[in-house]
């Protein structure tokens, strides 16, 4: 996602802050305007316009709504983002019927609720798509232009003002900010100025945004001069033609964990075409002592899985995405795309996969999340604040069921649906990881490699393919390789291990090389889906593909045949004869492939 400006900006907050001005505004940076218009929102739908203020105030500062060829400044819905949310009575997709409790539609949210939205592809769709107030606009069409922000990070102020300058920063960089407050006359004054003191117990209330800031503008009662210039929704006619000041020492503005300096970032018109998850309502709670995770889907046309979204709890994290083919014996099969990296700031974060994974109408396949720190975002059924009212809180109501997410606990994975979750809330979670897909044959093409010793991961072994040499993980697997099409020869060398050469070929897909020392098998996959029952077994073993298998042997592991199969159809039910007690590889194989698993005789 960022392979040509990552360290651009990386390096920008560091170059910004060295020369960080007094007084900032947006609507005249270097002479240009990076602010849409004030408006006038109607109920209680501030969330929604400090969120569309930044997502709008972003497609100015990339030029990204007038390389999409959209006239005038933005103007993005409001109320599709109210209306179809997810959280409200009026739709959520986790109830059967999908309405009748949740919060009040035009009566509050925040921008927990918001990423969600986004999340799941269901906007930012423009005012002339979707803008309605007082009746439900149409959930999706055709003609609707969609806006998608790929990053949304959360910063606060921290003690004091620890980290003004890294929020002033990434006002330079990306444009408006959303934030919150909590709103009363008695804490503003006749120059429009807004402070709530640390000592008051009134929560937030409001949602506004960020445009600027003026260290020397002077705020009564406050401990020192300082303030946000701010953009409201409540019309021109209201504060300094729509805008106002709070103070840097205001109670929650940048301040609040969930809604206090937000930054919606890389916004760009939607680039894929559809998306798979669980996790319906986004990042409701964090389970903080679990890294790893994976969902489980079942593709529900052909398609290319191009990209993943999902959330850090914390700043500064590693993050390792690993697609997969199959869930077989309680382990991870067949990687069909790896990608590492790490992210600077907690938030939503979206990345292109280095290769994407074509996924078959019916199969299934299994999205992999470790996360180095903070824990793993998920969903559950929720207490939820309403912005609007304050204090006032609803439960929404979120789903699941088995066998859709896992967790990694004690060298194990674990069901979530079976989690005893301490909220209280049994049987509703899901991890925040989804899969995006685009139509098309994919530009970028390369391998995936897999080394395995009898069905265990070879760590640390040697990679050396195309000029480039790669040292397997933990999973005996290698980050994605980018090549291009054609035949190529590699070599595998791992301690205690003789060196393994071979060659595969990449034509209009991505390859996918699995080499396993024990059997010395070498597959180069698109390997079926293969469920062999019970394992270990005793008279009879069922075998199910997701394909017609031709023939299935069994051998010992000394190597000998002891049975050998036609089949000529994708499950059969196999008598193992007198096979005695003890360990065999069962080989099954289809035209062109062949699938190889251990199989316990008892």
């Amino acid at each position: 996602m960022k392979r040509f400006t990552f360290i651009l900006l990386m390096c920008m907050p560091f170059i910004l802050q060295a020369q960080l001005p007094a007084s900032f505004d947006l609507r005249n940076y270097n002479g240009n305007n990076y602010v849409t218009s004030v408006k006038h929102q109607q109920g209680g739908t501030c969330w929604t316009h400090g969120t569309m203020a930044a997502i709008e105030g972003n497609l100015l500062m990339t030029g990204n709504w007038a390389n999409a060829g959209e006239n005038g400044e933005p103007a993005l819905a409001e109320y599709h983002l109210d209306w179809w949310n997810g959280f409200n009575q009026h739709n959520n997709d986790d109830l059967d019927p999908a309405s009748g409790s949740g919060l009040e539609v035009h009566q509050g949210g925040d921008y927990m609720v918001t990423t969600a939205y986004l999340s799941r592809l269901e906007g930012a769709v423009r005012e002339q798509d979707g803008q309605s107030y007082s009746y439900p606009p149409d959930r999706r069409k055709d003609s609707y232009h969609y806006f998608y922000p790929r990053d949304v990070e959360w910063f606060t102020l921290g003690d004091g003002l620890d980290n003004i300058d890294l929020i002033k920063s990434k006002i330079m960089e990306y444009g408006v900010i959303a934030t919150c407050m909590c709103y009363d006359n008695s804490f503003i004054d006749y120059t429009f100025t807004h402070y709530q003191p640390a000592s008051s117990s009134m929560l937030p209330n409001h949602s506004v945004a960020i445009i600027g800031w003026d260290d020397n503008h002077s705020v009564a009662s406050a401990p020192d001069k300082g303030a946000w210039l701010c953009k409201n929704s409540w019309g021109e006619n209201w504060g300094i033609d729509g805008y106002f000041w709070i103070s840097y020492y205001d109670k929650w503005a940048a301040r609040e964990p969930q809604m206090g300096a937000v930054a919606f970032s890389n916004v760009e018109p939607l680039a894929y075409d559809g998306v798979y998850y669980h996790d319906y309502h986004g990042w409701r709670d964090t389970k903080t002592d679990t890294k790893k995770v994976f969902n489980a889907f079942e593709a529900s046309e052909d398609n290319w899985l191009k990209a993943v979204n999902f959330f850090t709890a914390s700043d500064s994290v590693e993050y390792t995405v690993k697609v997969y083919d199959s869930f077989v014996a309680d382990k991870l099969r067949e990687p069909l795309s790896i990608k590492r990296g790490s992210f600077d700031f907690k938030g939503f974060h979206t990345l292109d996969l280095n290769l994407p994974a074509y996924l078959e109408n019916g199969n299934d396949f299994y999205v992999m999340l470790c996360l180095s720190k903070g824990g793993q975002p998920y969903d559950r059924t929720s207490d939820v604040p309403v912005l609007l009212g304050g204090g006032s809180r609803t439960i929404v109501k979120s789903s699941a069921a088995p066998e859709q997410s896992y967790y990694w606990e004690n060298n194990i994975w674990k069901d979530f649906y079976d989690y005893s979750d301490p909220s209280g809330f049994q049987n509703t979670g899901n991890f925040c990881v989804k899969g995006l897909t685009k139509p098309g044959t994919p530009v970028d093409l390369g391998a995936v490699f897999s080394v395995l010793d009898g069905g265990n991961p070879v760590v640390g072994a040697t990679i050396a393919v195309g000029g480039q040499t790669l040292i397997t993980d933990e999973d005996g697997e290698v980050q994605s390789l980018s090549l291009d099409a054609g035949t190529y020869t590699y070599k595998i060398n791992a301690a205690g291990q003789e060196e393994h050469t071979g060659t595969f070929q990449i034509t209009d897909k991505p390859a996918y090389v699995y080499f396993d020392y024990e059997t010395s098998d070498v597959q180069e996959y698109e390997v079926p889906k293969v469920f062999i029952f019970p394992n270990p077994a005793s008279d009879y073993v069922h075998i199910r593909a997701s394909k017609t298998i031709n023939e299935i042997s069994v051998k010992s592991i000394s190597g000998k045949s002891v049975l050998h199969k036609q089949i000529g159809k994708a499950h059969t039910r196999t008598a193992l004869g007198k096979l005695a007690p003890g360990m065999y590889f069962i080989n099954i194989y289809f035209d062109d492939q062949k699938y190889t698993e251990k199989l316990i005789v008892k």
